[in-house]
């Protein structure tokens, strides 16, 4: 029986563990975190037979999987190297199982097709508009990675699809070295992650390998700093591109209303319709570009425009991106707690004129200047909370002076879930006392959340309890 080490009890470290074990390897998770919640899994776990080991061990198996989130340099991964285990992320030992055990069917069951989505931002948007699409088409496909479901899960359990639309991170592509996708998306390219990859030409070049072996490659012509990367990716192999101008020849671009291909026609002088803006939930611009996205990788496979229209038609985004929460007393509360870097947050706010905005947070090495400079003429005032809320307020005071800053410090005195719910309902009254009609209350943080909550989707569901409260709805 073959030993795989695991590192990490989170959603992707735990469902690895059980796939391993349902699949015949004798597991070991290392999880440095000793808490009682820890406990209580790895005590579930103990009952398939897979240990969980607190301390860091001495000796390594063969191969070591690792969480996506774990740094390069974490003392147990190079404690692993050293010993000459080799290291390898989830997505990959999946797909590599999913081969192996494609060939040792013999033709007996159909080879899945594996379609990756990457970018800085709008990853988990494009990834449900291309299964909705896909489903719309009749096809069996499922949105799996990073964005909820782990892939192993998914090909260990009991339901077959045909297509894997899977959400990549920067982290798990880091580790990918013999990923090889039908066909793989660049959405879009912008500082985050950079305390974890150490530079913005390290993040880009995470991003950049899911286009490493893969059949068929789209990216962003649109993005500025993707434009050298991709003169180098045209030297090397095709490239299909999508823009929101009017295509030429090769690209998914728009033309007035319409989403329109002249990349999948066969023909230089065909176009294709394909869906019109009024198909897409919202139209902003960033929206209509993971669209775009969307309907080129469905065109890979030949999907027809009906499918892709009605597929996106159908999508609509899921909770903490551009939610409404309330509109009452002429002011609108909007929940994109999604919106982690500057990128995201520079796109929430360009859909707004007059903002009262929620920032701060775990800025992740990100620099907040550029993002501060475009969109301060919106920006009435800014309720700031978090570790690197420093680094706003400065930019604010040195390039908008004239916005009202407020700073909202947690309550010493409550502790863990209440001492995020509070600091939230604070936010949102320091947010009442500012807002007029006519504007928007907007958390986009353009920070990550884990300072002082579980997740984004935490600090969004607190923001959104509390504005209900607030309001009375």
């Amino acid at each position: 029986m073959s030993q795989i080490l695991v590192t990490g009890l989170g959603v992707t470290g735990e469902a690895t563990a059980r796939s391993l074990q349902k699949l015949g390897y004798q597991v070991t998770v290392f999880e440095e975190r000793d808490d009682e919640r820890h406990r209580e899994v790895a005590h579930e776990l103990s009952h398939l037979g897979i240990t969980t080991v607190f301390a860091l061990p001495q000796e390594f198996p063969p191969l070591l999987i690792t969480s996506p989130g774990w740094r390069p340099d974490h003392p147990v991964l190079l404690a692993a190297l050293a010993q000459g285990a080799q290291i390898m992320g989830e997505i990959e030992f999946a797909f590599l199982h999913d081969r192996k055990e494609f060939l040792a069917s013999a033709g007996s069951r159909n080879r899945r097709k594996w379609i990756g989505i990457t970018g800085t931002n709008g990853k988990t948007s494009t990834v449900g508009m291309v299964e909705s699409i896909f489903k719309a088409a009749g096809s069996s496909a499922i949105a799996c990675g990073n964005v909820g479901t782990p892939v192993i899960e998914i090909i260990t359990g009991d339901q077959f699809y045909e297509y894997l639309i899977v959400e990549l991170s920067s982290f798990q592509l880091h580790w990918s070295t013999a990923l090889e996708l039908d066909a793989a998306a660049l959405l879009n390219i912008d500082d985050d992650h950079l305390d974890w990859h150490g530079s913005f030409s390290e993040y880009l070049d995470a991003k950049l390998k899911i286009f490493d072996g893969a059949s068929y490659a789209l990216i962003n012509s649109d993005d500025p700093k993707l434009h050298e990367a991709l003169d180098e990716l045209l030297a090397e192999r095709d490239v299909t591109t999508f823009t929101l101008q009017v295509p030429q020849y090769g690209q998914i671009g728009l033309v007035e209303e319409l989403l329109i291909d002249r990349a999948f026609t066969g023909s230089q002088s065909t176009a294709m319709e394909l869906a019109t803006l009024a198909d897409i939930n919202p139209p902003a611009p960033h929206n209509v570009a993971n669209a775009l996205a969307a309907a080129g990788l469905a065109r890979v496979f030949d999907i027809p425009a009906e499918a892709i229209r009605e597929g996106l038609h159908n999508f609509t985004p899921g909770h903490h991106r551009i939610e409404t929460i309330s509109q009452a007393r002429g002011i609108t509360w909007i929940n994109d707690s999604k919106a982690t870097n500057p990128h995201a947050a520079n796109a929430s706010l360009a859909a707004f004129d007059s903002v009262v905005w929620i920032a701060g947070g775990l800025a992740k090495g990100a620099d907040m200047s550029a993002l501060i400079k475009r969109r301060s003429p919106q920006i009435r005032a800014a309720i700031l909370i978090g570790a690197d809320r420093e680094q706003i307020s400065h930019g604010l005071k040195k390039y908008a002076p004239q916005i009202e800053i407020r700073i909202i410090d947690e309550n010493p005195s409550l502790v863990d879930e209440e001492k995020a719910k509070q600091l939230m309902r604070d936010v949102v009254f320091a947010a009442s006392e500012v807002a007029q009609p006519g504007d928007t209350v907007l958390l986009a943080p353009a920070c990550a959340s884990m300072d002082q909550f579980q997740s984004y989707a935490q600090r969004g569901e607190f923001f959104a309890q509390a504005v209900r409260e607030l309001v009375g709805e």
